[in-house]
């Protein structure tokens, strides 16, 4: 597929850019700033300007592109991961703005050129734990797609209102627009790095709802979105199937979540945040665990 991926360069970006590479995708990077890798197209795109947007989508995706003489080839998806990553980056009402309108653009420009898959990284954080001021805990657990969206912050509410563009524009059009409600992504060397503390102290995972996302298994995660079709408008956890933590669940629920309510029998190890709808809409199978790089402190 010829791919349009905003924020390629980004902390999720710059490994799910490579793992599409592998996949046989042609991807072209819009990016305020460059990805450095061979086979990557990068272009500046400032995408809160709705003209950049609707010209990149009609841009050469690099040289070779020129030699059939045919003109401008159309994209087959676009995947949307560019954003200001947090709250505390920029002013709440920055991080607001370009967030939302950033979506806006690009879901207008899809739906008028006919680019009939979209995929965009929605947050954990819309189900308001995350960015909480003091404590909250999830209404049930596991929390699954149903639970309620209604934080606090203004990156989280961003991540809503781009929830509800994205059905607004499926609504408009019929297209697949899939949303990835995803979990902190964690790249490979971070397990050794911050894992660690994470082992020794579970509270260090509680905004997380003790929960994470390999990066590669993200990689792997929009390969199924840009597999399946017909889906129509679809949001998604995104999560690895483990705790973050060496933790068991019975001793998550004991410490963290007495009183709330549990929708499902959970296994030993099993995420607080579910990933059942993915599995068996997308077929998403997580690989790769901490585990891997690390030892139990609790085998």
């Amino acid at each position: 597929m010829r791919i349009f991926f905003t924020g390629g360069s980004g902390k999720a970006g710059r490994h799910v850019v490579p793992y599409l590479l592998e996949q046989g995708h042609k991807v072209v990077n819009a990016d305020l700033v460059p990805l450095d890798h061979p086979d990557v197209q990068n272009l500046r795109v400032d995408l809160t300007d709705a003209g950049q947007v609707y010209s990149a989508l009609r841009a050469w995706g690099g040289f070779e592109e020129l030699d059939p003489g045919t003109g401008v080839p159309e994209y087959d998806a676009i995947v949307h991961f560019a954003a200001i990553p947090a709250i505390l980056f920029r002013p709440d009402q920055e991080t607001f703005r370009i967030n939302t309108m950033s979506t806006y653009n690009v879901l207008e420009a899809a739906s008028k050129y006919g680019i009939r898959k979209v995929i965009f990284a929605s947050s954990e954080t819309t189900y308001g734990v995350c960015f909480r001021d003091g404590v909250i805990q999830p209404q049930y657990i596991p929390v699954d797609e149903e639970h309620p969206t209604v934080p606090q912050d203004s990156y989280a509410m961003s991540k809503v209102v781009n929830e509800v563009t994205g059905r607004s524009f499926h609504e408009r059009t019929g297209h697949d627009i899939y949303g990835l409600r995803i979990n902190n992504v964690i790249e490979p060397h971070e397990y050794a790095q911050n894992f660690p503390a994470f082992l020794d102290n579970p509270g260090l995972r509680r905004r997380n709802i003790f929960a994470y996302i390999d990066a590669r298994d993200l990689g792997q995660m929009v390969q199924r979105c840009l597999e399946t079709d017909g889906l129509g408008y679809e949001v998604f956890n995104v999560a690895n199937e483990d705790l973050s933590t060496a933790a068991k669940t019975s001793e998550i629920r004991r410490d963290f979540y007495e009183g709330v309510p549990v929708k499902k029998e959970m296994g030993e190890n099993e995420t607080f945040y579910s990933i059942d709808k993915a599995k068996k809409l997308l077929g998403f199978a997580p690989k790769h665990s901490w585990r891997e790089v690390l030892d139990d402190p609790r085998a």
